[in-house]
């Protein structure tokens, strides 16, 4: 840790970013910067490796009562956490829905970090509101929503949640348009039911809860060997449900599964929510980069004709988090969740000839960051072309994993994909299904700890798998090829290690004149 001794001029304004510290922002960021690319060129490993032990010390040795000034503050947070992070640029990584980041929009994090806008309300933010008006409607626009609307979220969790609240408002809206109260609104809430898959996103069934629903109102619809929602399923779910005397609230399609990377067939669902009036919503959160490729925007056919949509742009537009969206069709769907305060967005005065546009009205956030601003600059950069064609690099590269691995004699493949994952366990023969399922934890771990690849696991129809998620347009398959390469080292190393554990007379005992059998089962005792 650094022991640089504290700027003995330094009060607590001149921390403040204004116009006379415009100067030492410049210098303190140029630092911050030029450290942070010295990692990025140096990185050989997806992460240092280090013990929790070793990172609890380090961090609960930091007084945090002690300041010691602008620099040697950022240095000593450099030195502990970029040191330590998680680098989602190298190859071995390969766990989770975490992408490289474009630079034009850390250039714009950097920018909408120091300003400091808030996109609640108009007088907050000016030019900023009507920069993330305009990219909504592009978004609906490549959605397929004629005069759509919706709003920049934290993430898919936050956007599925909003989605599920305005089709509970809509639920519970009487015939003459106006909001159910009481014993009428409570009694109607207590039958709404979510239809959905089991390999639909978490956040569907923990929204039933924030939003106050039944205990059993997500309803799970069947599914294809693959994970897609079967429309044979989904129809005889809505009969049996419109049969007990309950209401569809929703219709939850997943466009990219987490686990799978599978999509729903959108279109099919979405003729059987139109026959029975029900809300479709498609959580398109990994999905959604799908609709600036040239390749694959046919896979989300059908979508134009949902209510509400997910999209994060974290995930398969490369920005950096937080960047995802809610959108609607119809801007009546999201006006019903609005919610007036006078000191933010007062209801309009009759007549009033210019109403500002306060996003609270379609937020729930109140202060809210300006991350679209870096999906503006990403698109100004690159191009809607540009993002597309890293996405058809990352499902190109999991097609070509899937193809390598489909005759391997150890690492076989659990599913097929529509996107960019590939599941997948160690399993050559010999080795047992129980054995199988044990490897999966302890090898991620192993590779872990190391900190020399990153993978995750997941449970496909009750059995352990290994995951790799490919968010990575410049890797190659020979890089994949080297992770799956440890994990089969691990695997190795881990069957042996078991195998002269279960050994119970180590073969030295038997050669050596000097040494008594070990009796295992003496020392047991």
């Amino acid at each position: 840790m650094p022991t640089t001794p504290p700027d003995a001029t330094l009060t607590c304004t001149d921390a403040l970013l204004n116009s006379s510290t415009a100067s030492s922002y410049a210098r303190s960021v140029g630092q911050v910067v030029d450290d942070v690319a010295a990692r990025l060129a140096a990185v050989e490993q997806p992460w240092s490796g280090a013990s929790r032990t070793e990172l609890a010390a380090l961090v609960e040795g930091v007084d945090l009562d002690a300041p010691i000034g602008t620099d040697s503050a950022l240095r000593e947070t450099a030195d502990l956490y970029a040191t330590h992070a998680v680098w989602f640029h190298d190859p071995a990584y390969a766990a989770h829905l975490n992408c490289p980041v474009a630079i034009p929009a850390v250039g714009a994090e950097a920018m909408l970090a120091a300003i400091n806008t808030s996109v609640d309300t108009y007088d907050q933010s000016t030019v900023a509101t009507l920069m993330e008006r305009r990219l909504v409607g592009w978004t609906t626009e490549r959605i397929g929503f004629t005069g759509g609307d919706g709003v920049f979220t934290s993430g898919g969790t936050q956007s599925n949640l909003h989605a599920l609240l305005a089709a509970r408002e809509s639920a519970l809206t009487g015939p003459d348009g106006t909001r159910l109260r009481g014993v009428a609104r409570h009694g109607l809430q207590d039958r709404l039911r979510i239809l959905t898959t089991s390999s639909s996103h978490f956040s569907v069934a923990k929204s039933a809860m924030i939003l106050g629903l039944s205990d059993d109102a997500v309803v799970t619809v069947g599914a294809d060997a693959d994970g897609r929602m079967d429309p044979g399923a989904l129809a005889e779910a809505l009969a049996t449900t419109a049969r007990v005397g309950d209401v569809v609230m929703a219709v939850v399609a997943t466009a990219g599964t987490t686990d799978r990377g599978c999509i729903d067939p959108i279109a099919t669902i979405a003729d059987l929510c139109d026959a029975t009036d029900a809300w479709l919503h498609v959580d398109a959160a990994y999905g959604g980069g799908l609709l600036v490729s040239a390749a694959r925007r046919h896979c989300l056919d059908g979508i134009e004709r949902a209510r509400s949509v997910t999209v994060d742009f974290h995930k398969t537009f490369f920005q950096p988090v937080s960047a995802s969206a809610v959108l609607v069709r119809d801007p009546a769907d999201l006006a019903r969740t609005a919610w007036h305060a006078d000191y933010l967005n007062p209801v309009p005065e009759a007549g009033a000839a210019d109403v500002e546009i306060n996003q609270v009205d379609r937020s729930l956030q109140t202060t809210r960051r300006f991350d679209a601003l870096k999906l503006w600059a990403t698109l100004r950069a690159v191009g809607a072309d540009g993002i597309g064609e890293m996405v058809d690099a990352v499902c190109d590269l999991a097609a070509a994993v899937h193809a390598d691995l489909r005759d391997d004699p150890e690492l076989h493949l659990v599913g097929r994909t529509d996107l960019s994952t590939v599941l997948f366990r160690y399993q050559p023969a010999g080795v047992t299904d129980a054995q199988a399922d044990a490897l999966v934890a302890r090898v991620r771990r192993v590779l872990f700890d190391s900190g020399r690849a990153s993978v995750a696991r997941t449970v496909v129809e009750g059995r352990p798998c290994l995951k790799l998620t490919l968010l990575n347009p410049e890797v190659t398959l020979d890089d994949v090829r080297h992770v799956l390469g440890l994990v089969r080292g691990a695997a190795h190393g881990i069957l042996a290690g078991q195998a002269l554990a279960d050994d119970h007379v180590p073969p030295c005992r038997d050669v050596h004149p000097h040494l008594d059998r070990y009796d295992t089962t003496e020392a047991a005792r």
